[in-house]
């Protein structure tokens, strides 16, 4: 025997408007929103500019064009580009007879140098072997901005 369900009226306006209320609760209303009130302004910090680098110093840009002007005399095809290169490199320089010191061992703060010798002298010595064995380790400028002294370190 079948059992009969209650199935009054009221039971299905009561499940319609149930339905109904979550179709509306669920669906996102489409008005645009115009009585609103505008949020107060934030003042948003001014974005700091990133933080710039360093500018490098003299003796940092002294020593960079000089380890180029290394590397092309060692480097060079010709004795003409070589001697082109020795005499713009020159231009750096106090004097032709600025000395260079080589540094062949360091202990304990004391430093041992090879025979000490003019950078004319090397950038000759550079032109001839066309190997270019130390790096800059110190340099000095005078108040012109130009080299006085240049200590240099064998490459390991």
């Amino acid at each position: 025997m079948k059992k009969r369900t209650i199935q009054s009226p009221l039971s299905r306006l009561l499940t319609l408007a149930l339905f109904c209320l979550l179709a509306m609760g669920a669906c996102k209303s489409k008005k645009k929103v115009v009585a609103a009130p505008e949020p107060a302004p934030v003042e948003e910090p001014a974005p700091t500019p990133p933080a710039a680098e360093p500018q490098p110093s003299a003796e940092e840009v002294a020593v960079g064009k000089l380890e180029n002007y290394f590397s092309s005399i060692s480097n060079s095809s010709n004795v003409d580009t070589a001697n082109r290169t020795i005499s713009e490199a020159m231009g750096m320089f106090s004097n032709q007879d600025t000395p260079v010191l080589i540094v062949i061992h360091e202990e304990n703060g004391i430093k041992d140098y090879d025979e000490p010798t003019t950078i004319n002298k090397y950038l000759n010595y550079l032109k001839d072997t066309k190997k270019n064995l130390n790096f800059i380790s110190d340099i000095r400028l005078d108040n012109n901005g130009r080299v006085s002294e240049l200590e240099l370190r064998r490459k390991k």
